[in-house]
C-alpha cells in the first residue's frame, strides 16, 4: 500500500545521473565535465592555477599515511572564502571528512564569497535539483571602468568620468528584470568550437557568444554614494552572469562599469543561516578527531536538496521492490492521482527518486545511506 505524504504539487523534474556527477570528485574517477557557468561564476581552470600554491593543494608525500575513506552522505554549505577555487574546496572538505565521493552544486568565482553546496556520498544524485534553484547575490559594482573579464582582475578596456545618479539606476533596473537576453562574458567556460572562451580570450581572439534567455526574478539598488560605487541585490534563475549584468547597466548608463564585490547568498534551497566558514569546519574536524564532537554536526539531511519536491511514503514491502529497480503499482483510495516526480520515503528515511505515471511508481535513483548522515533533528533546526 502507497502511503502518500502532503508536500506541494508535483514538480516535472528528473534527476539526470550525467548532470548529477560530472562534477564530482571520487577515488576510481575525477570527472571535470564541462560545466555549465551560472551567476557569479567564471574561469575555474584559471584561479585553480593560481591555487596551486597553497599547501592544501600540495600532492601527498609517500611518508604521509594514507587515510582511510569512508561513506558520508549530506551537504555542507561552505561559507566559500574569497581566492578559493570551488574545485579546492570540494577538495578540502573531502579531505576533512574522508569522504569517498564529493561534487559541488554550481561553481562560484574565486573573487567571491558566500554559499558554496557541497555534495558528499549520496547527495550527489540530487546535485541538479540544487542547479536548477533560484540565486541571490549582493554584489558591488564599481563605476567608470569596464574591463574585457567584466571584473576587477580583468584589463580597463573602457573609461568614462561620468558616475550615475541613483535616480538614474533604478529608473533603469526594470529593464533587467524578468525575462531578458545576456550575452555571457568573454571570460567563460562556454565552448566555442570546442575550446573555452577564457582560453580563446586569453590568446588575443576575440570571442563572439550569442545571447541567452535568463530569468531575473529581483534586482534592487541597496546602497548608493559619492565613491562611485553601487551595491545591489539581485535574485536569478540558471544561467545568470552578475558580472555581464554589471556591464551591460554601465553601458547603457553610459559610465560603464565592473563588479568589485560579490557574495552569494541563496543556492536553491540553502540559505545564509546554512552556510559554515572553512574554519569553523576545520575547528568541528578537529575535535571530532579528538572525541569531542562529531562532524555529522555540520551535514544536512541529502533530502534538504528536495524540498520542492512532494514525498511519498511507502511500506516495508514495496520499499523491497523499489530498492531492487522494480516498479511499484498505485492502486488504493490513497493512491496519488498526479504524475511526475516524487522522493520516496520508508519509516521517515530517504529511499529513492521516482516517476508517478502510468499507475506506477518506477525508481529513478536509489540511495544507499550506509554510513555517516547528518545528526538527528538537523532538518528540524532549518524550520
Amino acid at each position: 500500500m502507497i502511503m502518500p505524504t502532503a508536500n506541494g504539487v508535483i514538480a516535472q523534474q528528473t534527476a539526470d545521473s550525467h548532470d548529477a556527477e560530472k562534477n564530482i570528485f571520487s577515488d576510481e574517477s575525477r570527472n571535470d565535465g564541462e560545466r555549465r557557468v551560472d551567476d557569479g561564476e567564471r574561469r575555474a581552470g584559471d584561479s585553480e592555477r593560481r591555487s596551486n600554491n597553497d599547501p592544501r593543494n600540495k600532492p601527498r608525500q609517500n611518508n604521509q599515511p594514507r587515510r582511510d575513506k569512508r561513506d558520508v552522505h549530506g551537504w555542507v554549505i561552505l561559507d566559500k572564502p574569497i581566492g578559493m577555487t570551488s574545485t579546492h574546496a570540494v577538495a578540502v572538505l573531502k579531505r576533512l571528512f574522508q569522504a569517498k565521493r564529493a561534487g559541488h552544486a554550481g561553481t562560484l568565482d574565486p573573487l567571491a564569497s558566500g554559499g558554496l553546496p557541497i555534495a558528499l556520498g549520496e547527495a550527489t544524485k540530487t546535485v541538479p535539483f540544487v542547479m536548477d534553484g533560484r540565486k541571490r547575490y549582493r554584489f558591488t559594482v564599481a563605476w567608470g571602468e569596464e574591463r574585457d573579464t567584466d571584473d576587477t582582475e580583468g584589463r580597463v578596456v573602457k573609461t568614462s568620468e561620468l558616475r550615475p545618479s541613483a535616480d538614474a539606476i533604478r529608473a533603469l533596473l526594470p529593464q533587467f528584470t524578468g525575462l531578458i537576453e545576456q550575452i555571457p562574458p568573454q571570460y567563460s567556460a562556454i565552448k566555442v568550437q570546442g575550446e573555452r572562451a577564457y582560453d580563446l580570450a586569453r590568446d588575443g581572439e576575440t570571442v563572439e557568444l550569442k545571447p541567452r534567455p535568463i530569468e531575473i526574478h529581483e534586482l534592487t539598488l541597496v546602497e548608493h554614494g559619492d565613491s562611485g560605487q553601487s551595491v545591489f541585490e539581485a535574485e536569478c534563475g540558471k544561467g545568470t552572469y552578475v558580472r555581464a549584468l554589471a556591464r551591460d547597466i554601465g553601458r547603457i548608463l553610459g559610465c560603464f562599469g565592473h563588479i568589485c564585490a560579490l557574495r552569494r547568498t541563496l543556492v536553491g534551497p540553502f540559505r545564509e543561516t546554512d552556510m559554515i566558514p572553512l574554519e569553523e569546519l576545520e575547528a568541528l574536524c578537529n575535535r571530532a578527531a579528538s572525541g569531542e564532537g562529531s562532524l555529522a554536526d555540520a551535514l544536512l539531511p541529502v533530502e534538504t536538496a528536495l524540498d520542492d519536491i512532494p514525498a511519498l511514503a511507502v511500506t516495508r514491502a514495496d520499499a523491497a521492490r523499489l530498492h531492487r529497480g522494480q516498479a511499484v503499482l498505485l492502486r488504493g483510495r490513497d493512491a496519488p492521482n498526479s504524475s511526475g516526480t516524487v522522493y520516496v520515503t520508508v519509516a521517515g528515511r530517504l529511499l529513492a527518486l521516482a516517476e508517478i505515471g502510468n499507475g506506477e511508481l518506477i525508481p529513478k535513483r536509489v540511495f544507499n545511506l550506509t554510513g555517516l548522515t547528518a545528526s538527528p533533528g538537523r532538518s528540524n533546526e532549518r524550520v
